[in-house]
């Protein structure tokens, strides 16, 4: 399954029920809906629990920035907090 990567991103998939939302982070193309067909699952993030419960794949996700997947702002902020970003920029600028 080959996908333009122009279109991807990594984004928040809900879950759970009403009022209790749950999110898995996954690679999804850009133009299926939110909670819709997606490639690979990286993650989930859980707000509800203190201290939020967050649980990510860095080496897939990792790879899939390498690829060219953009990440959603709130999955950005997700990745900075535990230096997943600073981590890619690093690997992305020393090869120059």
């Amino acid at each position: 399954q080959e996908v333009d990567l122009v279109a991807v991103k990594i984004r928040l998939k809900r879950m759970g029920s009403k009022r209790k939302p749950f999110y898995r982070i996954v690679v999804a193309d850009s133009r299926s809906p939110r909670d819709g067909r997606f490639i690979e699952a990286v993650g989930y993030y859980n707000p509800l629990t203190n201290p939020v419960d967050l649980k990510l794949n860095e080496e897939d996700i990792l790879n899939w920035l390498q690829k060219g997947a953009q990440p959603s702002d709130t999955v950005r902020n997700l990745l900075g907090s535990k230096g997943i970003m600073q981590k890619y920029h690093e690997a992305r600028f020393a090869k120059k």
